[in-house]
This record gives C-alpha cells, structure tokens and sequence, in this order.
C-alpha cells in the first residue's frame, strides 16, 4: 500500500496528483479490495453473532444485522469519495490514510481525536483478541478432557496461564519491524479466519439437522426483568456494531487501487460486494447457531461447548482461531507502534536509546537488528494490553464495549463530516438533514449499545 515511511507516519503529506517523490504504482482490483475487505471484517467478532441472535430474536436478530450492513454501506461510500481532496497547498491530493483525510477535510484538532479513537480501537482489540485467544486455548483442553472423561466433567481451566503464553508469544512477535515483514503472519492469518468461520458455520448446520427442528423464539432469550432484558439486547447490539465496520482501513485499501476507473467507484463496488458476501455470512453463522442452541446459545459458538463432537474438528477450529488472533494482534498493532516511535524518533533526534540499533547474531539464524526503545516499549505496549485482558476476561462483554465506542465517531460521524466537507453541501439542504438524521440515530444506537456493554462488563466482574 506504500513505501515503508507510508505505514509509519500517520499525517505525511498527502500525495499529489502525480504522486511526486512518492510515485508508487498501484495494481489494486475491484477483486483485490474485496478480498481485503473481507479479510478484515470477519474475524473474532463472528463467533458472538450467533449469542447476538439468541439475545434479540428471529426477527430482530437478523433485522438488526441487516441495519448494521446498510448503515456500513452508507458511511463506507461517503468515506470512498473522501479519498481524493482539492488541496490548496499541493492541488488535487491523495489522502493514503483515514487520518489524513481527516486533517485535510476537518482540520488538525479534529484529526487528534480521530487519532485517539483510532489507535484506542487498536489497543482495544488486542486486548480482544488476547481474550478469545486465552479462551481458544483453553477450549482445546477442555475438548479433549470431555472427550477422555464425558460430556459431564468439570473440566475447568482457568485463562491466566494462556494469557501469559500468548502475551509472550506476542512480545517475540512485536519484534517485527513493520508490515513489510509480515505478509507471511498476514496470509497465514486471512486462510485461519475462514477456516474456523466455515467450521462454526458448518458445525451448527449438521446441530439444526441433528435436532430435527429448529430453536429459538421471536423475542429471543427471557429474562427475569425488562431491565436484564434491555442489557442483553443492549449489548448484542454492540457485538454486532464490533462485527462489521471496517472503516480504519477503507482509504489505506482504496490507496491501493490502479487508476482509470476512478478509485471511489471501484471501491463502492467493491464494499458493496464484500457487505453482501459478508452479511449472508454472518447470517448463516448466527441463525444456524440460534436454531441449534436457541436459548442456551453460548457466547463464543466454538468455545461455549454447545459441540462436544468431533472433538478433533473443535480443537482443529480453535487452533485456527489461535494462529489468526497471533497475526491479527499484530496486524493492529503495528501502526501504533509506528506512529509511537516515528513520533519520538522526530523528538529525539539525537537521542541514543531511540535511534541506536544494535545487530544481534544469533545461531543458525540472520543477523537481527534490535533497538532499546523498540523492545522496551513494545514489551510494555503487550504487557498492558495482557494484563487488562487477565482483570476483564470476558468475551461478549468486551467486544460490545469496542463495539459501541468505535462505531459512530469512526464509522459514522468523521465520514459524514468529510462529506459534508468534500461536496460542500449547506446546512439545512435536503441531503444535510438526511446525512444529519442517520448521523444522530446511529449516535444514539451505539449509547444504548455502550451503556449496556458497560454494564454487562460491571456485572460479570462482580460475578
């Protein structure tokens, strides 16, 4: 998607139309941004869905679910047209990366705050994703330990142990200098993605044909009050809000897309495309994990033991999550620890511990570069997001909490507002009202979501 400094710094000047210094030459297809999109959405957050349905039902489960895909449709085709923006300064501009539109079309205040959120959503999901990752783990003991001793064993493991390993694994991981070295981590990661997706898929449709009728109600999961109620559904909301948006990274793909068609087009095309593909399957993975479990539909289909069998298939989709969860923490990961350190790089300049690197010979091996500052902060960076994950290791619950704080300011507000800015649409014109009203609903969808994901995380820490 670009020459390293690209990935590194998160407000380089936007290129111009001839590229300048920095001439790349994009290959990217309507095909390619696909199979980027789809990559980068269906993850971790698909395993929740099928809880997601049980908490509001056969109709608003997959209502609610439909919504969420419109809603990405909406806000990643206004984010497309903020790709190319008329810059006084440099003319008519590339913006490489959602910061970047940000500062070109709302200034530099508003793109500190995008930035917060932006790299709070990537601590954020590597705190995820060492959670379901812990919970994988385990789940591959616990397979085998109900296979050996029968479906009624206690079979308890707690998580803390899993969390420390992959923490370390992490750590040695964090070592990788940039992306550039880690295409490998990132295919490995894509194949595993879909891999234990089909399986959960596969696994409760053999469950529905197994039971011979389907589960489930209307209203979904019953609760002792209207409260409790409003909390679940609350927070199924903000599981399914996690599930989609892909905003992040729509401008850093479209940046690799070939030029004519003009890049907008082929990427609404190609988001569309990848929605469709991935809305039917989040439909399929949650509707046929409802009808298989109806009320006692787990939180995590593959970890929940709702499938004690084939128990090798069940350890075999685990693994699977656990190999894609060690790219995936890296894959958002790693432009916060470029942004950190460019940043202090352009701080210090002279400073040794920043700047020095050091070659380290190791056997049988190549010589590997290593820096003070990157090991020691890069350590520091895995050990907080491990020992967050090890006081709140609870995967529905925080997967909501992510999914409510990032989905309106990232998904829905900033798109909006570069539109606003881009076609230099007047207030109270027809399409600002529209724009305004759906920007304000889906403010108001993820307070709910993000009350009752905070809520569930309060509860199930005093549990």
């Amino acid at each position: 998607m670009g020459v390293e400094e690209d990935q590194q710094v998160p407000l380089l000047r936007p290129s111009t139309e001839s590229d300048g210094n920095f001439n790349l030459k994009r290959t990217g297809t309507l095909w390619t941004a696909t199979a980027h999109i789809i990559t980068a959405v269906i993850g971790s957050g698909v395993l929740s869905l099928a809880w997601s349905m049980a908490q509001l039902g056969w109709i608003a489960g997959p209502v609610a679910m439909i919504i969420f895909a419109g809603i990405t449709v909406v806000s990643s085709n206004l984010l497309c047209d903020c790709y190319r923006s008329p810059d006084p300064e440099f003319g008519l501009t590339r913006n490489r990366s959602y910061m970047e539109a940000v500062r070109l079309n709302l200034g530099k205040k508003q793109t500190w705050v995008c930035g917060l959120l932006q790299y709070l959503s990537m601590y954020g999901t590597g705190i995820a994703y060492v959670i379901t990752t812990s919970t994988s783990m385990r789940a591959i003991q616990r397979s085998n330990c109900f296979h050996r001793e029968g479906h009624q064993a206690s079979c308890a493991y707690g998580d803390s142990f899993y969390m420390l390993l992959f923490g370390a694994i992490q750590i040695v991981c964090s070592q990788i200098p940039n992306f550039h070295n880690m295409e490998w981590l990132s295919i490995v990661a894509a194949i595993m993605s879909f891999s234990y997706s089909s399986i959960g898929l596969a696994l409760g449709f053999a469950k529905v044909i197994g039971n011979g009728r389907i589960k489930g109600s209307i209203a979904g999961v019953s609760t002792d009050t209207a409260a409790q109620k409003v909390w679940t559904v609350s927070q199924a909301l903000g599981d399914i809000a996690f599930a989609y948006p892909y905003s992040i990274i729509l401008i850093e793909i479209q940046d690799t897309l070939k030029s004519p068609p003009p890049e907008n087009q082929t990427m609404k095309k190609a988001s569309m495309t990848a929605i469709f593909i991935t809305t039917f399957f989040y439909l399929c993975c949650g509707c046929f994990g409802y009808a298989a479990f109806g009320d006692q539909t787990p939180g995590n289909l593959l970890t929940g033991f709702g499938f004690y069998e084939p128990y090798w298939l069940i350890d075999f989709a685990n693994a699977c999550i656990v190999l894609h969860l060690v790219g995936g923490y890296q894959v958002y990961s790693q432009p916060v620890f470029a942004f950190v350190e460019k940043w202090l790089q352009n701080k210090f300049p002279n400073n040794g511990f920043v700047n020095k690197f050091y070659s380290i010979k190791i056997p049988l091996l190549p010589a590997v570069k290593m820096n003070l500052l990157r090991l020691c902060f890069r350590t520091a960076y895995v050990l907080s997001t491990t020992g967050i994950a090890m006081l709140f290791p609870y995967f529905n619950q925080v997967l909501g909490v992510l999914g409510a704080l990032n989905f309106w300011p990232l998904a829905i507000y900033f798109p909006v507002e570069m539109y606003f800015v881009q076609k230099k649409i007047e207030p109270w014109a027809r399409k600002w009202v529209v724009l305004r009203t759906f920007s304000v609903i889906c403010l108001l969808v993820t307070m709910v979501a993000l009350v009752g994901s905070v809520e569930g995380l309060i509860s199930a820490k005093l549990s």
